[in-house]
């Protein structure tokens, strides 16, 4: 009876079910778990309304894979490689079950690798339409029932494609047959066919869309800390996850000849003749398949057993999987910011266990956990820093932060406060008075009113926050009590945020120290022997442009210094006509085992499939140990997504910050020269100065690495050859020629030279501590050894005074508003969650009140009739024909707007 009663429920329900699969497999394949789950919730409801479709009593738990999967298959998947989560399972099932061949949207390649461990017994084909004979072989595969896997496709496919995508067979000779062009061949009935692309976010046509099955195979949260959870354990319990493996298998080898057991006993009594009790060969039957059944039955469920006991230890490393899991998504949605930021989640995955590996060790499971923790977080951290531009990094740094408080910290950080702080709230119209208009302007008031509590504390009270406006630290100042101890750290920014949002970044920075450390907050400057280091020679690194940046400069240097240099160092400028001579360049390479550096990948986007397929073609066995391939390319978003997740990319700008400038250039050469010194601090003053806008310089100068390197070397050779400095000389080259040569306004020059005097001149070489500063802050250092220059360096201030810059201190104001809405801006795209398989409503629930809020404000829709009566379409009037058309327009807006965001 207990294995009778579900069937039933599951038959009244049969109509039901079968309904809302249908529906799924057909309209839900491209979308996220989270909509999946509302559609099949409002198709429930209507099924409820039909006693026909279901009898269960509501709530019911529609599940598509107790509908259509078989659950010895689906164990089969999650062997193979297929995610454990529901929202991949269900991928799985509509795979398997639709007539249309799926079209898997794969950026981490859970399904290729799915599809080639499962049909790796089958002898898959795997093509992709840029190789040349991939047409025989989809050919071959068709006649022959091979299953073929398509990879990496684009937003368009080959059209020559139609009749497979549509299945348009027809018999010919009594044969099935199929028309690809011009040849007609035999179709295999056993034929498969799975196309993946590794587009994050693709945008099919409707025409393919519906030739396709579309299946958005993105990870979940999920199914990744499952992943990383096995991978954990494996390395940290290795005997624990072998068990546990071989009880997969084990389970999976016992459910499948348990349901053999079962078929064979449905088989006997179906075919059994005349009384079954009277049938000797029958009744042995089922006597050994009862003994069978039973011992395995036993064997299961003390494997069921063992499976829970593995379970319940594996769970000491869930902190790590699930902490590791969030912080994937945070990288995955750097993408929305700049299209180069890319990262795969087998790069991801390789850090992770080199984390594991390299983190510092204990016998105390919780202390185990906490450096695993630690470490994962900043070797993360400053892996994606080195891809990053300056302006990002703090960005990328509270990302991090506020990811690793809402999972530490559970509840401290609510998503509305986080929203709030990047928006300022939805604009409500305000009807509460300001309270003291004399320094609080109606802006912070309108965002106060809209934080729940603040408008109260304002009112009663409102000389009491007047401090937090008047400091030049808003963010160290205490709250009035009982605020500073009543607020988050987080809430506590939103305050700073109203009343002075030029001092927002000052307050990210010392919220990210706070909750995660200094180092979150100083990324490692630039070291390209730390990059090659990471790379092989299958693997290309990449170099990220930004306007005044060159990289080649430090390239070659670095080429000599690995006796890459002179012949063994080849570098070809991308264009029109230039593919040929660099795929040559490329093949000579891989053989000798030199260097090839490709610059301005951008300017020959037709040409980038085929290094895509170049580089795809790259293997220990075809490349020489030593040969690397460097690309340079400015953000591009027609650049090859698959070398950007699996190549090591590299920014190489000026550094934020005077104290970070200064290290980078002190870091490059060992010279130990006063002069050297107030050089650098003269390069670092006119790459800060760009931040201040037309405030710092009338025009934007792309003064960059080359600028300062041939400034040092003529400074070096003048103090060589000359037993007095030269100083008019050096000055002249370097204002005039090095820097000068890119200045174009008179000012700008004047001031340029004017900068450049204060630190070529004789009291620097003379006077010890010189000052630089009015305040004395920044000073010559004494003369010693270059570590100790390196040490005076990093003693140096953070962040800097407006006087180092010879500008009043309210300049700050406008750069740091605009540094703000920079920050905020680019929060706000990393907020849509769109890589996530499973979805995420936060952001939705911020969209529904908006929608709600102007749909209040807006009038409702016209009467038409009424307008056409008051104003007819007459001859001469011809606005009265106008206006009836707006107001039309106007009405069929609304509507729309009411239908997309489902409101009334």
């Amino acid at each position: 009876m207990l294995r009778i009663k579900p069937t039933l429920n599951t038959y009244d329900n049969l109509t039901g079910d079968v309904l809302i699969s249908a529906g799924v497999m057909a309209y839900l394949g491209a979308f996220t778990a989270s909509f999946r789950q509302d559609c099949t919730g409002q198709w429930i409801k209507l099924c409820q309304v039909n006693p026909l479709l279901t009898h269960k009593v509501f709530p019911y738990d529609f599940s598509l894979s107790k509908t259509l999967g078989d659950p010895i298959k689906i164990r089969a998947w999650n062997i193979a490689g297929l995610p454990t989560d529901s929202f991949s399972i269900d991928n799985g099932v509509i795979t398997s079950n639709s007539r249309r061949w799926p079209l898997m949207i794969d950026p981490q390649g859970q399904a290729n690798k799915w599809v080639k461990n499962s049909e790796k017994d089958n002898k898959l084909n795997i093509i992709k339409l840029t190789d040349d004979d991939y047409m025989r072989t989809l050919e071959n595969c068709i006649q022959f029932g091979s299953p073929l896997l398509l990879e990496n496709v684009g937003e368009e496919l080959d059209p020559s494609l139609e009749p497979l995508l549509l299945k348009q067979t027809f018999k010919q000779g009594g044969v099935e047959c199929i028309k690809l062009g011009e040849s007609v061949i035999e179709y295999s009935p056993e034929f498969r066919f799975y196309i993946t692309t590794k587009l994050r976010n693709p945008h099919y046509l409707p025409e393919l869309a519906t030739k396709v099955s579309l299946l958005n195979f993105m990870i979940t949260p999920e199914g990744l800390e499952d992943q990383l959870l096995g991978i954990v354990v494996a390395k940290e319990r290795p005997e624990l996850e072998e068990e546990r493996n071989a009880l997969i298998l084990q389970s999976a080898a016992n459910n499948r000849q348990l349901k053999e057991t079962e078929d064979k006993i449905l088989e006997t009594l179906s075919s059994s003749e005349g009384n079954i009790l009277e049938d000797e060969s029958a009744i042995q039957v089922l006597d050994s398949a009862k003994i069978m059944s039973n011992e395995i039955t036993k064997k299961q469920k003390i494997a069921e057993e063992t499976e829970i006991m593995i379970a319940e230890s594996r769970e000491c490393y869930r902190a790590i999987a699930k902490h590791s899991s969030v912080l994937f998504f945070t990288i995955a949605d750097l993408t929305n910011i700049d299209p180069m930021y890319q990262y795969s989640l087998s790069w991801f995955v390789n850090l992770y266990i080199n984390s594991i590996q390299d983190s510092k060790k204990s016998k105390i499971l919780e202390k185990r956990v906490m450096y695993l923790i630690d470490h994962f977080t900043y070797n993360l951290f400053c892996n994606v820093c080195r891809s990053l531009f300056e302006k990002d990094k703090l960005l990328f740094s509270f990302i991090l932060c506020y990811s690793d408080v809402s999972i530490r910290s559970k509840g401290e950080i609510e998503y509305s406060d986080l929203i709030f702080l990047m928006t300022g709230g939805v604009g409500l119209q305000n009807t509460l008075a300001n309270p003291d208009p004399s320094w609080l302007q109606e802006k912070s008031w309108d965002e106060i009113c809209r934080a729940n509590e603040l408008p109260d504390a304002f009112i009663a009270g409102p000389g009491l926050f007047k401090p937090v406006f008047e400091s030049k630290d808003p963010s160290n100042v205490p709250l009035p009590s009982p605020w500073d101890d009543k607020l988050s750290d987080l809430q506590k920014m939103i305050i700073v945020r109203c009343l002075r949002p030029d001092k927002i970044v000052p307050a990210v920075n010392k919220y990210v120290i706070t909750k995660l450390g200094k180092n979150f907050v100083q990324p490692p400057p630039f070291d390209l022997s730390k990059s090659y280091m990471d790379s092989n020679a299958t693997i290309p690194l990449v170099f990220v442009l930004s306007p005044g940046a060159d990289p080649m400069a430090s390239l070659l240097k670095f080429a000599t210094d690995k006796d890459m240099g002179g012949n063994n160092f080849q570098s070809i400028s991308l264009g029109q006509g230039q593919g040929p001579i660099a795929s040559k360049m490329i093949s000579t390479a891989m053989q000798n085992g030199t260097w090839v550096c490709l610059q301005n990948c951008h300017l020959a986007v037709s040409w980038m499939s085929t290094l895509e397929k170049i580089c795809e073609d790259f293997s220990p066995a075809t490349c020489h140990e030593d040969f690397r391939l460097w690309l340079t390319s400015y953000p591009s978003p027609k650049f090859p997504v698959t070398l950007l997740q699996n190549g090591v990319k590299m920014t190489n700008e000026p550094p934020t910050g005077l104290r970070l400038n200064i290290l980078q250039s002190y870091m490059s050469d060992p010279v130990w020269e006063k002069l050297l010194y107030g050089l650098c601090f003269f390069h670092a003053l006119v790459q800060e100065r760009r931040k201040f806008g037309p405030l710092g310089w009338n025009i934007p100068y792309g003064f960059n690495e080359t600028d300062l390197h041939i400034s040092i070397r003529q400074l070096q050779l003048f103090i060589n050859q000359y037993d007095e400095v030269p100083f008019e000389a050096i000055t002249y080259l370097t204002g005039e020629c090095n820097y000068g040569g890119r200045v174009t306004d008179n000012w700008d020059r004047r001031l340029l030279n004017t900068m450049l005097a204060d630190f070529y001149n004789r009291d620097v070489v003379e006077k010890p501590s010189f000052p630089f500063s009015p305040s004395g802050d920044y000073v010559t250092p004494p003369k010693s050894s270059y570590d100790d220059y390196l040490r005076f360096i990093k003693e140096l201030p953070v962040s800097q005074h407006p006087e180092i810059f010879g500008m009043h201190e309210n300049v700050d104001i406008s750069k740091d508003l605009q540094q703000t809405k920079l920050l905020f801006d680019s929060l706000l795209l990393t907020q849509g969650r769109g890589s996530k398989g499973g979805g995420s409503s936060g952001t939705d629930n911020a969209l529904y009140d908006i929608a709600n809020d102007i749909l209040t404000k807006i009038p409702n829709n016209f009467d038409i009739e009424v307008s056409l009566s008051k104003y007819p379409v007459l001859y001469k009037e011809s606005m009265n024909t106008v206006l009836v058309q707006e107001m039309e327009r106007y009405n069929t807006y609304g509507q729309t707007f009411c239908i997309e965001f489902d409101v009334k």
